[in-house]
């Protein structure tokens, strides 16, 4: 009698210990699966760590369920990480909206936005040597002087690397100073090179380089010193478009072997989604917040003036058409 209670007893309290075994597992997958978050991975250009960083903050507020990853490199590497190491990304953010066009479309995107601007700049600190002296006629004599170091980024992963050299072509040009372009090539040598121009800005503060080849915007963003070129050859406006079309320069193509020209012309930045991307409506929700308003207004702030409105490439999604 004994044995038959006891075995009573432990049958009911097994029934109820698993009971409550499947109701925990069923609080625990509704509590994890509403704790987690969608996650929107980024990569972008080095120059857009900053109002990334905020406009993905800016977001997050509107859209809590929503996680946000941000991986900055030169933009043309952050386009091959999708192409050629075929890491998974929803949101592609360049400094050079071309880069997009050359090589995601049409295979991994159908569009592009541009959306930003920006221009070249020399930046220094108040230890540069010839801090004092320098300007925007003489820049060029100061940075092939033999006691001067200056550094730029690569030219076959990011954007200001090419656009640095563009900016030495139209110089050379611009102050009529033969072999201007050549010179400053020989006095910035391989060791000068950095992967993305953001990476050179820890040698310049170390004094490692008295000078780099930067985005005014990082400039300001990092409050250091800058100086401005003549809008001849910095690359940012339209009136002289015609002018900077004469500089060019080649960098490494989709293809071993083959090579992208690149021609000077305005600087702009451009946006896209990855077409086969599992957050792609989720993507589109962040572009079209950082060509709205106070995406706008967060770029401004960040010393990238914005294009308003934002011009569209390719085919547009519906949910952005408003946008233009």
């Amino acid at each position: 009698m004994f044995f038959q209670n006891n075995k009573m007893v432990i049958k009911k309290s097994l029934k109820f210990l698993l009971l409550m075994l499947i109701i925990g597992l069923s609080l625990f997958d509704q509590v994890g699966c509403n704790s987690q978050k969608r996650k929107l991975i980024i990569f972008h250009a080095g120059s857009l760590a900053m109002p990334f960083k905020e406009a993905s903050e800016a977001f997050q507020k509107i859209y809590p369920d929503i996680e946000i990853l941000t991986e900055a490199s030169g933009s043309v590497e952050a386009a091959r990480k999708v192409t050629d190491l075929h890491r998974h990304a929803d949101i592609i953010g360049s400094a050079d909206y071309t880069v997009i066009e050359t090589l995601l479309m049409p295979k991994y995107t159908d569009f592009l936005v541009k959306f930003a601007t920006n221009e070249m700049a020399i930046m220094y600190t108040e230890h540069s040597r010839y801090a004092n002296e320098i300007n925007d006629q003489n820049w060029h004599e100061i940075l092939l002087r033999k006691d001067v170091n200056f550094g730029r980024s690569d030219p076959n992963l990011d954007p200001c690397g090419y656009r640095a050299l563009l900016v030495w072509q139209l110089a050379e040009q611009y102050y009529k100073i033969p072999k201007l372009y050549e010179n400053l090539l020989k006095k910035c040598p391989y060791k000068n090179i950095r992967p993305k121009e953001t990476d050179l800005l820890a040698l310049l503060e170390a004094g490692e380089f008295d000078y780099i080849f930067i985005y005014r915007s990082v400039a300001e963003q990092h409050k250091e010193k800058y100086l401005s070129l003549p809008d001849q050859i910095n690359l940012k406006t339209d009136v002289f478009k015609n002018f900077y079309k004469q500089a060019k320069v080649d960098i490494v193509g989709k293809k071993p072997g083959e090579l992208i020209v690149k021609y000077g012309e305005p600087m702009v930045y451009g946006v896209t989604a990855i077409k086969d991307s599992p957050n792609y409506e989720v993507a589109l929700k962040f572009i079209e917040f950082l060509v709205g308003p106070e995406g706008q207004k967060i770029m401004v702030k960040s010393g990238q003036p914005a294009i308003s409105p934002p011009e569209a490439v390719g085919t547009i999604p519906p949910v952005l058409k408003k946008m233009f």
